[in-house]
């Protein structure tokens, strides 16, 4: 969808919206945009507690609800939503020592990385965590892990490819028949030794799928978590007992980034699937999930300086300080990864007026850092300020260090009576900070 789609289908970017006004009132007011520090992020914390709410509400108590770390790895985030109840998935070394460092215990944690060493095995093991093997030379290391093991807690299990097919955003999909995840469960003889590996190994409890997230249907998931419920029930009925007493079915549930409006809902979710998939809500099996996008999305703004304004070739263009370094996915993926955009005055001031085509740029240095193309806004001026918004989950997670830029500081807040209460997540990133990361 490009922008002209964008505003046709949609309307207006964004329409005036007291709490991102007062927001952005109290950014400027608390010096969090300055010459030095153009660029800033805020954490809804309401927004999480009440969007974990929501998801616990919509599901049984047999469920259990890990956050994907990969989308918000800030330790504030993580203890925050570790405080609402939420578990942690994790897919590298990296992100199992955030979830640590957050507080989560080994319990608390099921680990997907698809490219796992020999050390970080043993690691994942020795806490007790969940592990998810994505291959059968995976596996052959977990065996001879596993043989010297007398005291492993937790659950291990496959990752299933069910082949079912991609999404729209092909990236996105993890279930296609050539998908870098998972075991492929229809490629001959590959069902038969996933069910013999369960026979023969009573510490293979768990069985993990997902098809994949932004873009794909809910019928496509439907499809791939039916087939993986049926291995699990034939590998159980094939041992004579409940063999694997858990399925992670992975998260999915896709973003509405068009509108302030939570679209599909985690309740709507969980009644599609009870319908569709209902051998999830009988009991027989724990049921794990691993949202990351759409618990953090929303909850989620980018708030940054307009430095300059120019007319090429008929084209207003404002130059901005949110672009690649980012917003990477938004830049390079503009069609799928669309942003809602609004526009205030030096002061703050929700900026009205008549609204003109423009490109909204980033400040990196190549053509297709631009964050909304021909979008119409009020015309943006040198000193304004472009709030991006639904920046929530991966926007602060994934700095990408174009043209060697800092990242920025990010804030909680919280809105009490018409005031903004900030805590700082992340300080803003010294120049010097930055080179020593990337030398």
């Amino acid at each position: 969808m490009n922008d002209h789609e964008f505003e046709t289908e949609y309307g207006s970017a964004i329409t005036n919206n007291v709490e991102y006004e007062l927001l952005t009132k109290a950014a400027i007011a608390n010096g969090f945009l300055q010459p030095e520090k153009p660029l800033v992020g805020f954490i809804n914390i309401e927004g999480v507690r009440k969007t974990t709410a929501d998801l616990k509400a919509a599901f049984p108590s047999h469920f259990s609800h890990h956050f994907a770390v990969k989308a918000n790895g800030m330790t504030p985030v993580l203890s925050l939503l570790r405080e609402c109840g939420i578990l942690a998935e994790t897919a590298s070394p990296g992100e199992l020592q955030q979830a640590l460092k957050a507080g989560f215990t080994g319990k608390d944690i099921v680990f997907d990385e698809p490219a796992k060493t020999e050390y970080v095995i043993r690691e994942v093991i020795s806490l007790g965590a969940a592990l998810h093997i994505d291959n059968f030379e995976e596996m052959e290391r977990v065996r001879a892990i596993m043989a010297e093991q007398n005291d492993y807690t937790g659950e291990i299990g496959y990752r299933i490819n069910p082949q079912v097919g991609s999404g729209k955003i092909k990236a996105m999909s993890t279930a296609g028949a050539h998908s870098k995840f998972g075991v492929p469960l229809e490629d001959e003889g590959n069902r038969e030794q996933i069910i013999q590996d369960y026979l023969a190994h009573p510490w293979m409890k768990t069985v993990h799928t997902h098809v994949g997230s932004q873009g794909c249907p809910f019928d496509l998931i439907a499809q791939g978590l039916n087939k993986v419920v049926a291995l699990a029930k034939e590998v159980n009925e094939r041992a004579g007992e409940q063999r694997i007493e858990s399925i992670d079915i992975g998260g999915g549930l896709r973003v509405n980034f068009y509108s302030d409006k939570v679209t599909p809902t985690f309740q709507q979710y969980a009644d599609f699937l009870k319908e569709n998939v209902p051998d999830l809500f009988t009991g027989e099996f724990r049921i794990k999930t691993e949202f990351g996008r759409s618990m953090m999305a929303k909850n989620g703004s980018i708030l940054a300086r307009v430095e300059y304004a120019k007319n090429s070739g008929g084209r207003h263009i404002a130059t901005t300080h949110a672009g690649s370094q980012i917003a990477a996915r938004t830049t390079f993926m503009p069609e799928s990864w669309p942003l809602r955009l609004s526009a205030y005055t030096p002061e703050g001031d929700f900026k009205n007026g008549e609204c003109v085509e423009q490109d909204v740029a980033g400040p990196c240095c190549f053509a297709g850092d631009v964050v909304a193309h021909q979008r119409k806004m009020p015309k943006l001026e040198s000193g304004d300020c472009i709030m991006l918004h639904d920046t929530g989950a991966y926007y602060f997670s994934n700095p990408f260090y174009y043209n060697s830029l800092p990242t920025a500081a990010v804030y909680g807040y919280t809105i009490n009576d018409g005031q903004v209460e900030f805590v700082q997540y992340r300080r803003q990133q010294t120049v010097e900070e930055m080179m020593a990361i990337i030398g």
